[in-house]
């Protein structure tokens, strides 16, 4: 046999196993239910630098959102990298310490310990007997063999503390010469199987990603909007998923690609995902209007002509669409008046037009009232952009649950 049909009768193989294993986990879905994110983040490309030189083991973190029937199911990804990447081993557990965990759980792909995840694209595990309860710390752990990397896909900065150790230790309970990483690298979500719940997509940029909240607290607004939700029992079915990116934009590429580009690969690939919260537009204006370093010109009609294209792609989806009110910026690094003229207009669209389902008004729950272009003092981290986590909680406190009640 030549090597070219030797390949061809390989790669029809692994369709037949592909397709086989879909309709497994169809069947599997059938009669269980099906899933949705009780957590997820969106990754951006990062060089690789070292990574891949030896054997390691990734031990992330993530603070889930809600519960359900004892399975979940892990996603990871590889949609930055330039080659494949093999996953050698994967485990989940229930965090104990900083880097320590309870008995670790295998995490099969396929009924394999293994995966080899093609550039540019993502898996989904198969489903693993596993109790997540809401508002806990899950840990996931990735071993990594040494491979060629050039380009990785990782979330930077997110306000959690993760950890990287030599060689295979998935199984550890404490890991052995652990160093600390400020980013999730690889993993892209955690779903959990239910028969109710939907979950909730939180579009957005920095302030929505948790910067200046304090670590490893889980204060970002969007995990403060899962702990009311959870307590709310019209709404605790519902899984709350942060998609925000530090120095993400709207209309162009920073910090990772814009938010109308990341629709597809952000929003909607996130299974039952019934709403969506958009809060975005700030750097967009910031860097248009930043008297240090002018961008390309931003108004208020090209912002609101993106966000209307948002909207009726997730209608499309159908999916439910809030709009989240910019919070002030005025003192920001890049904040300059006509920027903040321009704040204003999307603002008040955002509270006036019929085409988004509902509003949620952040930029009332955290302004001066004495000072309206500025934070209350109370609710303000420093650097006159992000909010502190008394104003983390004030915005997460401001959204009316009844948005999210079917």
């Amino acid at each position: 046999m030549s090597k070219c049909n030797f390949m061809e009768m390989q790669n029809m193989r692994k369709g037949l196993v592909s397709v086989g294993l879909m309709l497994a986990c169809c069947a599997i879905q059938a009669q269980t239910g099906y899933n949705i994110g009780t957590w997820g983040t969106s990754p951006i490309a990062a060089r690789a630098g070292d990574a891949g030189k030896t054997d390691v083991t990734l031990r992330e973190i993530v603070h889930v959102s809600a519960s359900a029937n004892q399975q979940v199911a892990i996603i990871l990804s590889n949609e930055f990298g330039t080659d494949p990447l093999t996953i050698g081993e994967v485990s989940v557990a229930h965090r104990t310490t900083a880097d320590g965990v309870d008995t670790p759980t295998a995490v099969l792909f396929g009924g394999n310990p293994s995966v080899v995840i093609p550039p540019g694209a993502r898996v989904t595990s198969d489903q693993v007997k596993f109790e997540a309860p809401p508002l806990s710390d899950v840990v996931v752990s990735l071993f990594v063999p040494a491979q060629k990397m050039t380009t990785l896909t990782q979330h930077n900065y997110p306000d959690s503390i993760n950890y990287i150790a030599p060689g295979n230790q998935v199984d550890a309970k404490t890991l052995t010469n652990p160093r600390e990483t400020a980013n999730w690298r690889y993993l892209r979500g955690v779903e959990v199987n239910t028969t109710i719940g939907n979950s909730i997509i939180c579009l957005g940029d920095s302030i929505t990603d948790g910067a200046k909240s304090t670590k490893d607290a889980n204060r970002r607004w969007p995990d403060l909007l899962a702990a009311r939700l959870q307590a709310n029992k019209a709404t605790a079915d519902l899984g709350v998923l942060n998609e925000g990116i530090g120095g993400n934009r709207v209309l162009s590429d920073g910090g990772g690609p814009s938010a109308i580009a990341r629709l597809d690969r952000d929003v909607f690939t996130n299974q039952h995902a019934r709403y969506l919260v958009i809060m975005e537009g700030v750097n967009d204006i910031g860097h248009a209007y930043n008297p240090k370093s002018l961008y390309v010109a931003v108004t208020a009609d090209d912002l609101i002509a993106a966000y209307h294209l948002m909207i009726v792609r997730a209608h499309e989806q159908g999916m439910k669409v809030y709009g989240a009110t910019l919070t002030p910026y005025v003192g920001a690094g890049y904040s300059a008046p006509p920027g903040e003229k321009v704040r204003a207009a999307l603002n008040d669209w955002i509270r006036t037009t019929k085409e988004l389902d509902g509003v949620i008004d952040f930029d009332k729950a955290v302004r001066d009232p004495a000072k309206p272009m500025q934070y209350l003092p109370a609710y303000d981290s420093g650097d006159h952009l992000h909010p502190n986590d008394a104003g983390m909680k004030a915005m997460a406190d401001s959204i009316d649950l009844k948005l999210f009640q079917k």
